[in-house]
């Protein structure tokens, strides 16, 4: 399939959801199928010419994301909004394109970014669920949420992270600022909402697999606090699995914003 070219190319941002169980992660790899290889193959049966595609948060293997913004350069003359429908019945169903508009030469998923916002669910009950298997961390043992929203609170801030990285990662400064972390428990299952203006490599995992630990009355409620004064690691819980983590939302400046898809059906309400 392929469509009729102008020859003046335009940049197309668009909004993904996706199921990360099956892929690599978001970046394209050597020997594994990524998420950024299937949107740019989808592409380039749709509009015979190859186009790479940044997105806004290179996702690690098994992560999930609701709401993955990203953008590629195109000579198509598909108009913007119509590449969700062009593109889907080439993707996979565990991808989605929720939505497309053309974005100012300028706008770069990733660079472009003030917020993201990350959300980790747990299933915190004696069995693991069969149904949420695949996008939610099963805890066994009972977890005290106060302890755990106590912890959160000196995260909050401008701080600098370096012992929230896990290694392999790379930064030009381990200094971000989180805005808000939410817990909020319904029944067995625990939501936890990660808001920041940047994370580093597998922060928001660290951050959970903590949090999990004094949860537990495993590690104490100044862990965060000792953390960050210090930069050590080994202070800090495990990193939590992948599985649990979906990329919610990417935020940017007005002059880039483009209507939201409504993402509803893929929430559960929590209290």
């Amino acid at each position: 399939m392929s469509d009729a070219t102008t020859g003046e190319s335009r940049r197309i941002r668009l909004t993904l959801s996706y199921d990360g169980t099956a892929y690599a992660g978001w970046q394209r790899q050597k020997n594994a199928v990524s998420v950024q290889q299937t949107v740019e193959e989808a592409i380039h049966k749709v509009t015979a010419q190859f186009s790479a595609v940044t997105g806004a948060s290179r996702t690690d293997a098994g992560v999930h994301a609701m709401g993955q913004a990203a953008h590629f350069d195109t000579i198509s003359t598909i108009p913007p909004e119509k590449f969700p429908f062009a593109l889907n019945p080439l993707l996979p169903p565990d991808i989605r394109v929720l939505s497309g508009c053309e974005a100012p030469v300028d706008f770069h998923a990733r660079f472009c970014a003030q917020a993201k916002r990350y959300l980790y669910h747990i299933h915190n009950a004696p069995h693991a669920s069969a149904i949420h298997r695949r996008t939610e961390m099963h805890v066994p043992i009972p977890l005290h949420i106060e302890p755990m929203r106590k912890a959160a609170s000196a995260l909050i801030g401008v701080h600098d992270f370096s012992a929230f990285c896990a290694s392999g990662g790379s930064y030009k400064t381990p200094v971000r600022e989180i805005y808000s972390i939410r817990i909020a428990r319904n029944n067995a299952h625990i939501i936890l909402s990660v808001y920041g203006n940047a994370f580093l490599y597998r922060m928001v995992r660290i951050i959970t697999g903590t949090l999990i630990a004094v949860g537990q009355a495993k590690l104490p409620v100044s862990c965060f606090e000792h953390a960050l004064q210090t930069g050590n690691r080994l202070l800090l819980g495990a990193t939590a699995p992948a599985h649990g983590l979906c990329l919610e939302q990417v935020e940017y400046d007005p002059s880039f914003i483009q209507t939201e898809p409504d993402t509803s059906e893929h929430t559960r309400p929590y209290g």
